[in-house]
């Protein structure tokens, strides 16, 4: 029994550790973009009554701003009068999130 609480500890301290490694090379990617690279990225726009979650590219200048969308993606289109609205956007931000990790994980 013990030997199995000591083996939950040492993976629950590895998580931790590969957690914290993660954000910060993450941080420190973004700020070091090169002049021209692109991201994927969530982004919600609302007009004529209608909430769309679209997941699109951008290109990103040395500053890393962004210069240009190269590619877009609709997750969901939602009617503002909708009275599910709140667990349709919820679930397609969820899903739009997945979709963006799924493709910076195919295109490294």
């Amino acid at each position: 029994m013990r030997f199995l609480i000591i083996l939950a500890a040492l993976a629950l301290a590895a998580v931790v550790i590969v957690l914290i490694v993660y954000a910060i090379g993450g941080a420190g990617a973004s700020a070091s973009a090169p002049p021209g690279s692109s991201r994927w990225e969530t982004r919600t726009e609302s007009d004529g009554g209608v909430t769309t979650v679209v997941v699109r590219r951008v290109t990103l200048n040395a500053a890393g701003e962004q210069v240009a969308e190269t590619g877009r993606q609709i997750v969901a289109t939602i009617p503002d009068g909708d009275p599910e609205w709140e667990a349709r956007y919820q679930e397609a931000m969820a899903q739009a999130r997945t979709r963006v990790a799924t493709l910076e994980i195919e295109s490294d």
